[in-house]
């Protein structure tokens, strides 16, 4: 069980920051701004790369499984694909008829899959940005997309409090779980890939089943709506951030919460973890990204 304490305030913008996170080496992280700019902080440079492309405010911003790509997405209804290395738009991604809220690339990196507030989770050709399917979701707009570890499948979250995963290669949802009281904010798979991590606007996590559907822990603790959460590499730690200005760490297998992290002075938007689980990065509506490490 590892305890983490703040390193340093890494970044300080003029815009509100809605999400974070690391690319797979941690050499980079990459923040989606209000402003329709992303920004890559890049650790070996000390350097910050500013791209610049999105009309409007970007949701989320990820880069590829081998960190040669970003996939940015906006309120203005596109997406865009960037080189890494040389920091240049290589394409914009068009189909979604509102705000695109999410979307990653499969491991792989031949596929991207979005959501959108226009109901609909889409995959995308990486290669040529051609969209290959689009899939009628939910009743309300979807807040959140990730792929499975193997890439076959899709879990999506929901204005509408649910949340679906779909089988990928036919478009077909394979089961509903519903139980939160308010929105749901993010879904996402367990790394062992048995078990869905859930957070909502009604202030809890769940942990599920994935075959049976059922809860197997609420975890309460957060006194406003929880913006992200992960699990740790390992699969037996969870990190959390929300409204309330707080970041906390989770144990899964008891469903307590192992300890709070206090420092940013407004809601925080994201958390994310770096692979070897030992730096969490943070970012705020206090416009500043700040960084954690394990004691």
């Amino acid at each position: 069980m590892k305890y983490f304490k703040p390193l340093k305030v890494l970044q300080e913008t003029f815009d509100c920051i809605n999400n974070i996170k690391f690319s797979p080496d941690a050499t980079k992280i990459v923040s989606s701004l209000d402003d329709g700019t992303i920004t890559i902080w890049d650790k070996k440079q000390e350097k910050i790369h500013m791209l610049r492309g999105h009309r409007y405010r970007i949701n989320s911003a990820q880069f590829s499984f081998d960190g040669t790509l970003i996939v940015s997405c906006s309120v203005d209804k596109t997406l865009r694909l960037w080189d890494v290395k040389s920091y240049t738009e290589i394409m914009q991604l068009e189909g979604h008829l509102s705000y695109v809220t999410n979307a990653q690339f499969s491991s792989d990196g031949k596929t991207i899959v979005s959501g959108s507030n226009d109901q609909t989770i889409r995959l995308w050709d990486a290669k040529v940005g051609q969209e290959i399917k689009v899939i009628e979701a939910h009743s309300k707009g979807v807040t959140n997309v990730q792929f499975s570890i193997d890439d076959s499948k899709v879990i999506s979250s929901s204005y509408d409090k649910t949340i679906g995963i779909w089988d990928v290669r036919a478009g077909k949802r394979v089961k509903e779980l519903r139980g939160h009281r308010e929105y749901v904010v993010k879904a996402c798979f367990s790394p062992c890939g048995y078990y869905v991590l859930s957070c909502s606007w009604d202030k809890t996590i769940r942990i599920w089943d994935l075959r049976s559907g059922k809860v197997l822990q609420k975890l309460v603790g957060h006194s406003a709506g929880i913006t992200d959460l992960n699990f740790f590499p390992d699969g037996q730690t969870i990190v959390s951030c929300s409204i309330d200005k707080t970041i906390r760490l989770w144990d899964v297998r008891f469903g307590t919460e192992i300890q709070k992290l206090s420092g940013h002075s407004d809601g925080v938007t994201a958390a994310d973890i770096s692979p070897d689980g030992g730096t969490i990065v943070s970012s705020s509506l206090d416009k500043t990204v700040r960084l954690w490490g394990s004691l």
